[in-house]
């Protein structure tokens, strides 16, 4: 019973030490601390970890040996200064959040899509698929696919018309996605 009395009141006695240094020097540590990182969320860290080292470490307060407010300065730049060199030593964090892109975007979706139309080109006749090669992927207007494919201009534009009202009808049935993947797959196997 004696054992469990003397830890109760060193816990008492221990409480009292940190509110009376928090009391004392704590605004004057969290301003250093804030000036020193720039951040008011971790300059209240470093001030904490600062209370708990010098609650682990009483002896250090009462040495004679410097001031209290000295110490307690020291040991928080100690800290920051060990922040510091951890965070240098390895990459940098990236917080993720919905409003903010990821740093290389995803490029699952332009891949299926460059598939499926792929796929669907396949399935047009090769006139219909010369002529969206040449105005989509050629980038070239109807004159200049017409030169290049050797027909007239209004060939081209009936043409694109009939293969984009075919790729239309391809997809009418709204299947989703991944169904169309699996069967591009199991084409492809």
């Amino acid at each position: 019973m004696a054992a469990l009395w003397s830890r109760a009141r060193q816990r008492t006695s221990d409480e009292a030490l940190i509110r009376a240094l928090y009391e004392e020097h704590g605004r004057a540590l969290l301003a250093y601390a804030q000036r020193l990182t720039g951040d008011r969320g971790a300059a209240e860290d470093v001030v904490q970890e600062t209370l708990v080292r010098a609650w682990k470490n009483p002896d250090s307060l009462v040495n004679g040996k410097g001031s209290v407010r000295g110490w307690l300065l020291t040991v928080a730049r100690n800290i920051i200064t060990d922040r510091y060199r951890a965070k240098a030593a390895r990459p940098t964090e990236v917080a993720e959040s919905p409003g903010r892109p990821p740093v290389e975007k995803d490029h699952a979706d332009a891949v299926v899509d460059s598939m499926l139309v792929m796929e669907a080109l396949d399935r047009l006749s090769p006139d219909h698929r010369d002529v969206l090669r040449e105005i989509y992927f050629q980038g070239r207007s109807v004159a200049e696919a017409a030169k290049a494919l050797g027909i007239p201009p209004g060939t081209v534009k009936s043409r694109s018309h009939y293969a984009l009202k075919a790729l239309r009808e391809m997809y009418a049935d709204n299947k989703p996605r991944t169904a169309k993947l699996v069967a591009l797959k199991e084409v492809a196997a």
